[in-house]
């Protein structure tokens, strides 16, 4: 019988809120808005560092509507 092997779990690909920002083409108070109202989730690191993990920035967007 063959070992199954588990998945590898998905590499964490931290930014800061700027770069997330930059990242979706909004502002850094959008991206501050969005964690606050739990749309996306933030990290703190220490009591000032907050980062955000970009595979979870993109599981977020979600697609809507129909042809342009």
């Amino acid at each position: 019988m063959a070992k199954q092997k588990s998945p590898t779990p998905t590499r964490r690909r931290w930014v800061s809120q700027q770069d997330a920002a930059e990242y979706l083409g909004v502002t850094d108070r959008t991206i501050r808005q969005m964690i606050a109202d739990g749309r996306l989730t933030g990290y703190r690191s220490g009591t000032r560092l907050v980062r955000l993990d970009l595979n979870e920035i993109d599981a977020a967007m979600q697609p809507f509507g129909g042809a342009a």
